[in-house]
C-alpha cells in the first residue's frame, strides 16, 4: 500500500525521530511510506495535489492538529498518533479544538501513548471513544562509539580535570514548551556555592526569538553553558558519560528520550535528548574505566544510554506534568520535582544517597522492558494500519 505520513520534521525533535522510527515499522510490512512534512503545506489542497502525483492509497498523521486536519476529505482513509501539545495545548483553543474533533470523526483510529493521554482525549471528544488505541513508544539506542568525552567538556569549557567534577545536561530544542531556562537560575546559585556543578544545554535552534532569550540568560549565568546542536549519536554518546535525566519541559506526549535512560544499549534507537547529568571523575570501586574518566551523577534529561560496553547507571529527575508522570513514578522509577529549588534539593540527595540511585535505575529499567517493547510497537502499528488496508478492499 502507497501510504502518506504527516509529521512535523524538524531535524532532532522528538516528533522527527518518532516518525522515521514509525516509517521503519510500515516500510517493514512492505507498505511503500512516503514521509512528509507537515510544515510544508498551507492546506489540504496541497495534500490533494500529493495524494494525485504519488497515487497515495492511505494516510497517518502524527499531531492531530498539525498534521490530521490536512487529511480530511480526501477520500482515503487515515489514522492519527497524538503528539503531547494538540492534547495538552491546542485543546484548548476553540477554534483548534473543533478542527481535531472533525478530523477523529473522519480518522479510522487514534493513536495515544498513554492511558493518561487517551482518556484526556475521550473527554474532549466523547464520539472517539471506541477508536482510540495506547501504544507506548518502543525505546532502543545507539551511541557514537567514537565521541570524545574529555574532549567535549575542553570544548565547552569546562575543567574536566576537577576532582568530584557535575556536569548537568539539558539537551532539547530551544523552544519555550521545552523551557531548558526553567533551572538556570537556582543552578546557577548551586554552581556558586558549589564550583564543582554545570549546566549544559545543548540542542538545535527552533524558535529564534526565544533562542536569543535563551543565550542572553545563559551568557549572564554563572556555570551555565549552551553547546549547538547535535547529531543523535553524539548526543547518546554524551548520555552514556552522564549520571541522571532531567526533563523540565511544560508539555510531553511521552518523554521517550527518559525511557532511554532507563536502558542498557544494546538495541538500535535514538531519540530526543534533554539530560542532566553529574560527572565523576574518579575510578568507581570494583569498575574497570578508559581514558582518565568514569561517571556518575545526578541532573536533568530526556536521552539515551552508553554503549553495551558500558552499564551507566542513568535515573531520572521530571518535571511533575502528565507526560513525565506517566513514565516516572516518584521515588520509584525517577524522582520528579514542581519547582526549581525542589529538583535542586532532589539532585543533591541523589548524588549523596548511592542506594536510591540504585533502586530508581533498576525498577526503570525494568519497567521499559515491560511496557516499551520496540517489537510490540511494531507490532501495533503494522496491525493498525492493515486496518486501513483493509477498508480499501471492503
Amino acid at each position: 500500500m502507497r501510504l502518506l505520513f504527516l509529521a512535523v520534521l524538524r531535524p532532532h525533535t522528538g516528533n522527527a525521530i518518532t516518525a522515521e522510527r514509525l516509517r521503519d515499522h510500515l516500510e517493514a510490512a512492505g507498505h511503500m511510506c512516503i514521509l512528509r512534512d507537515a510544515f510544508d503545506f498551507e492546506s489540504p489542497s496541497d495534500i490533494a495535489a500529493l495524494i494525485a502525483a504519488e497515487n497515495l492509497e492511505a494516510a497517518l498523521a502524527l499531531h492531530l492538529y498539525r498534521g490530521g486536519r490536512l487529511l480530511q476529505g480526501h477520500g482515503i482513509p487515515f489514522g492519527v498518533i497524538f503528539g503531547g501539545t494538540d492534547l495538552n495545548e491546542d485543546a484548548n483553543h476553540k477554534e483548534k479544538n473543533e478542527v481535531m474533533g472533525k478530523v477523529l470523526e473522519e480518522a479510522r483510529f487514534a493513536v495515544a501513548f498513554t492511558e493518561a493521554m487517551k482518556d484526556t482525549a475521550q473527554m474532549q471528544w466523547p464520539h472517539a471513544t471506541g477508536k482510540i488505541f495506547v501504544q507506548s513508544q518502543g525505546i532502543a539506542t545507539i551511541p557514537n562509539v567514537n565521541f570524545n568525552w574529555n574532549t567535549f567538556l575542553q570544548q565547552s569549557e569546562i575543567d574536566q580535570n576537577a576532582d568530584n567534577l557535575y556536569v548537568f545536561l539539558v539537551i532539547c530544542g530551544l523552544r519555550p514548551v521545552k523551557d531548558p531556562l526553567y533551572l538556570v537560575d537556582a543552578f546557577s546559585e548551586w554552581h556558586q556555592e558549589e564550583p564543582n556543578v554545570y549546566m549544559m544545554i545543548v540542542g538545535p535552534e527552533v524558535d529564534p526569538a526565544f533562542t536569543r532569550e535563551v543565550k542572553d540568560r545563559v551568557r549572564r549565568a554563572a556555570g551555565v553553558r549552551l553547546i549547538r546542536e547535535m547529531c543523535q549519536e553524539d548526543l547518546h554518546a554524551v548520555v552514556k558519560s552522564c549520571f541522571a535525566l532531567v526533563n523540565s519541559s511544560v508539555s510531553e506526549g511521552m518523554s521517550a528520550a527518559i525511557l532511554e535512560i532507563y536502558l542498557r544499549i544494546s538495541s538500535y534507537e535514538c531519540v530526543h535528548v534533554s539530560v542532566w547529568a553529574h560527572v565523576q571523575v574518579n575510578a568507581v570501586a570494583g569498575e574497570d574505566q578508559k581514558g582518565a574518566s568514569r561517571y556518575s551523577g545526578a541532573g536533568i534529561a530526556s536521552g539515551c544510554k552508553p554503549p553495551k560496553a558500558m552499564d551507566l547507571e542513568v535515573p531520572v529527575l521530571a518535571r511533575n506534568i502528565p507526560g513525565n508522570s506517566a513514565v516516572v513514578e516518584h521515588e520509584v522509577t525517577g524522582l520528579l520535582f514542581t519547582t526549581p529549588q525542589e529538583f535542586i534539593q532532589l539532585a543533591k540527595r541523589l548524588v549523596s544517597d548511592p542506594v536510591l540511585e540504585k533502586e530508581i535505575v533498576t525498577n526503570g529499567r525494568e519497567y521499559v522492558r515491560t511496557y516499551h517493547s520496540w517489537q510490540v510497537e511494531r507490532d501495533t502499528y503494522q496491525r493498525l494500519v492493515g486496518k486501513l488496508e483493509a477498508s480499501l478492499e471492503d
